[in-house]
């Protein structure tokens, strides 16, 4: 199945069409990090994490990980695990996964930047949940949690997000 994000903000997946919000900066071809842009391209539904202190186990195929306290992304282009998932306390920039505004109550990482990453071409490009209003990612893709939940249930292993130019 493929997710295909449009450039006016939509997602439409199985013949439905959901409000997604985008990077403060648009879509572009040329992402590079802190850049705040969607990437745009062709990428694969990897893992599912989720805060199982929060929400009951999210029905979906993707292999899924439960959040801990502990838990981060590395964006710090200049480290060896840039664009990994990292444990916490870590000597590099890194996201922090266990967030208190549910932001990252579910994160779908996507394969962006990630076989093998390239530094400075972006990381923690995700499809997560949105913020009230729809405001503006630093780049990835969020629906709301209930758009989320329903879009997961219906993906498994060979799925991708399609962002369009």
């Amino acid at each position: 199945m493929k997710l295909v994000v449009s450039a006016d903000g939509h997602l439409t997946w199985n013949g439905g069409k959901l409000a997604c919000a985008l990077g403060r900066s648009g879509r572009r071809r040329d992402k590079v990090e802190g850049d705040g842009a969607t990437p745009v391209g062709c990428f694969a539904l990897k893992t599912v994490y989720y805060r199982a202190d929060r929400l009951a186990v999210p029905a979906t195929r993707l292999p899924l990980i439960a959040i801990e306290p502990q838990m981060g992304w590395c964006d710090d282009p200049s480290h060896a695990d840039y664009n990994r998932p990292v444990r916490l306390p870590h000597p590099a920039s890194c996201e922090t996964l266990w967030r208190d505004d549910g932001v990252y109550d579910v994160v779908v990482v996507l394969g962006h930047n990630d076989d093998p990453p390239v530094p400075g071409l972006g990381s923690a490009i995700f499809l997560h949940v949105a913020r009230p209003g729809f405001e503006p990612t630093e780049g990835c893709v969020a629906l709301p949690l209930a758009d989320l939940l329903a879009v997961l249930a219906e993906c498994g292993p060979g799925d991708q997000l399609v962002v369009a130019a």
